[in-house]
């Protein structure tokens, strides 16, 4: 069974930009920062992966079923689709 599911990424804008922003931080970092601030920006990339996650999980609640780790993959592949790198 095939279905289209259309839904708007307003509510996950921000949280995209701020895992970008965080994304590039830790990239910066990973060449010259000491390991506790690469571990403290890759915690931080992490808590706004999985609002990005939480927040998919409830805009698609009622209408699709997603369990934590597939919504994880879906953020990561919206990003991927929104990388303008």
């Amino acid at each position: 069974v095939l279905f289209r599911h259309v839904l708007s990424l307003t509510s996950l804008r921000k949280v995209i930009k701020d895992y970008f922003i965080v994304c590039d931080s830790y990239y910066g970092a990973i060449r010259t920062a000491p390991p506790s601030k690469i571990q403290a920006i890759d915690m931080g990339r992490r808590a706004l992966h999985d609002e990005g996650s939480r927040l998919l999980i409830e805009r698609l609640k009622g209408k699709v079923t997603v369990d934590h780790d597939t919504a994880r993959r879906l953020f990561t592949l919206i990003c991927a689709l929104h990388w303008k790198g």
